[in-house]
């Protein structure tokens, strides 16, 4: 977690969590650990809270939503959701071609997240200020 997070806890939605204790699924090649997603379920909902892969284009983010998404409905859960920020630009697209819909922005939101996890840089990679949260979620009906 600490590798791509940049420390042990998630902060969204002005809610800390710890990965780590969450339930998830974790893809290999060979005996390699290549992406692991984590999730939480609420009732009806179950969130993805993290996810990640060790490259690019090659399966491995679809295989893992598609891991969690076949265990939570199979729990009942009827919506999946997750938080991304604006600055996220492939994961964006990423999540939107898998049939996540955006719902919702929280302007500022950002701000709130870095008094619990003050890691969270200014800027992306990319050079985009990191400042809005964005909400995604993809209907499991049927």
């Amino acid at each position: 977690m600490e590798s791509h997070w940049g420390s042990e806890i998630v902060v969204a939605k002005s809610r800390v969590i710890r990965p780590a204790e969450l339930d998830g699924f974790a893809a290999f090649k060979g005996k390699e650990p290549v992406g692991l997603v984590t999730y939480r379920i609420e009732g009806p909902d179950c969130e993805i809270v993290t996810i990640d892969s060790t490259s690019e284009r090659e399966g491995i983010g679809t295989s893992l939503i598609d891991a969690a998404k076949g265990r939570v409905k199979a729990k009942g859960c009827r919506r999946l959701w997750l938080i991304t920020t604006n600055d996220n630009l492939n994961a964006l697209g990423f999540y939107q071609r898998r049939g996540f819909r955006l719902i919702a922005l929280y302007p500022n939101a950002v701000e709130a997240s870095r008094k619990l996890k003050p890691q969270i840089p200014m800027k992306a990679a990319n050079g985009i200020p990191i400042r809005d949260e964005l909400e995604l979620e993809l209907e499991l009906l049927g």
